[in-house]
């Protein structure tokens, strides 16, 4: 295996020093990095406006154990991908588990901010935000933001839950 001795010093060294200087100063000038993330900002206010009250309706519901009102927006045919405990598809689980897991234990806050919104032509729209879920069965626990993806679907002038991926 060649040395970065033999490297430098076979074939054409000034046009490797050159290339090497042009990387270096390509770098500092970037600070390592080739593209930014761009601050999120709505293509459709409206629609962003929208997603983030049906978001804060339903998670009021989610927070005070209100059955019927998260049962009127998870859709009939709901897919809940969590990283921890796999794929639920039937609606009836879902709301039996946060009536049996998470009602007056558990409460979701949204960060601040975090919320992206994006439509999905003829469908809905995609929001993407971090939350944080607390315990009261575990005040002393630490909660860490976590990703989440929920998929809107409008039916008839009303917005379902279709798919929501948790991340933790």
């Amino acid at each position: 295996m060649d040395s970065i001795f033999d490297f430098f010093f076979k074939g054409n060294f000034l046009m490797k020093l050159l290339m090497l200087l042009y990387a270096l100063l390509v770098s500092w000038f970037t600070n390592g990095q080739v593209h930014e993330i761009p601050q999120f900002q709505p293509k459709n206010q409206q629609l962003f406006e929208e997603i983030s009250k049906m978001d804060a309706t339903f998670f009021d519901a989610y927070n005070n154990c209100d059955m019927e009102t998260q049962a009127k927006i998870l859709s009939d045919d709901i897919e809940f991908f969590h990283d921890n405990t796999g794929l639920s598809t039937s609606k009836k689980d879902i709301l039996n588990a946060i009536k049996n897991n998470i009602c007056n234990k558990v409460t979701r806050t949204l960060i601040k901010g975090s919320i992206e919104v994006y439509p999905i032509h003829n469908y809905g729209a995609v929001e993407i935000g971090y939350h944080k879920f607390f315990n009261s069965q575990e005040p002393n626990a630490k909660s860490i933001p976590s990703k989440f993806i929920t998929i809107w679907k409008k039916s008839n002038d009303q917005w379902l839950i279709t798919k929501v991926v948790s991340l933790h």
